[in-house]
């Protein structure tokens, strides 16, 4: 079957195969929005199978998903919808890639804790009693959903009225969409808990089908797409984003990182990223690896 790349990510690809779309995930990494030339044997399998262990997930709860197969050992082929522009999407618009990212959090991380900074958002803004001090860390006492632009050249966050008229939604399939996205974040949640991690936070994507219902799309809960911290560790004190914080750490300790934003700050050339050492790439694999195990249950057995 002729293949046509529709989108070439920093780790993932898309082929266009007519109704359908065929997703391939590679062996790349990347970190400070740089791809390290190194491969990490198995990552594109991890996440491959991940985003597949999700969506039946999914599926078994009632919530219609685009998967249609598992291609091993790093690919699978799912349902295509129509990229529609908001100023074209009407109300009997079927078929289409809902231009919202869904946000749902868990705990004050990231760029929550950024916002929290600077004053931008309270703490009765995430459900706390007026006056609370929130710290880093913290568990949310009621899940902070948010969405965001999808189509747009850089993202940016928008309120209920502005979600309803980029997208097409109706307040009450709005509001249908956020339950959607609620329900599979508490499987998860409840599911990776039982096997030592904190699922912290992640994004959805949704579209509608040809009968207008709405489907979950793209891939979730995969250790690159969400943030996931060591159960154990976090009791200690400790929140680390575990899928890639090793990489991070060893260019933060070679120095690359500093070099790098450095020339950043002072609009300068960006110094290229250099290779990871091999004991670093192994490392870097058998925590893919691990990972895969704790978030699904499952025995790694590589699929190749």
């Amino acid at each position: 079957m002729q293949r046509k790349l529709l989108m070439k990510g920093k780790v993932k690809e898309a082929y266009d195969l007519g109704d359908r779309l065929e997703f391939r995930f590679t062996d790349n990494i990347s970190v400070f929005d740089k791809i390290i030339p190194s491969q990490i044997p198995f990552k594109g399998e991890t996440l491959s199978r991940e985003g597949m262990y999700w969506f039946k997930r999914a599926e078994k709860m009632g919530i219609k998903t685009h998967f249609i197969e598992y291609l091993p050992p790093a690919g699978m082929i799912c349902k295509k919808v129509d990229i529609i522009q908001p100023q074209q999407i009407t109300a009997s618009s079927r078929n289409y890639l809902i231009p919202l990212e869904w946000i749902c959090r868990w705990f004050v991380a990231g760029s929550l804790y950024d916002r929290v900074k600077e004053g931008k958002i309270k703490a009765t803004d995430l459900g706390f009693a007026p006056g609370h001090k929130i710290t880093s860390g913290e568990a949310l006492p009621e899940p902070f959903i948010e969405v965001s632009t999808k189509l747009e050249k850089t993202d940016r966050l928008l309120k209920k009225e502005e979600a309803l008229q980029i997208s097409g939604l109706s307040s009450q399939e709005y509001d249908d969409a956020r339950e959607v996205v609620l329900k599979i974040d508490e499987d998860i949640g409840r599911s990776v808990a039982s096997r030592g991690l904190i699922h912290v936070d992640g994004k959805k994507e949704l579209a509608f089908d040809e009968e207008r219902r709405i489907m979950v799309i793209d891939v979730y809960g995969t250790a690159d797409e969400d943030r996931f911290w060591d159960k154990a560790r976090y009791e200690q004190g400790e929140f680390v984003d575990l899928s890639k914080e090793y990489v991070r750490q060893y260019y933060r300790r070679t120095g690359y990182k500093d070099q790098l934003y450095v020339a950043r700050d002072a609009g300068k050339a960006e110094p290229a990223i250099p290779a990871l050492p091999p004991e670093v790439v192994q490392e870097t694999s058998r925590i893919y690896i691990k990972l895969f195990e704790m978030i699904t249950g499952e025995k790694f057995l590589p699929a190749r």
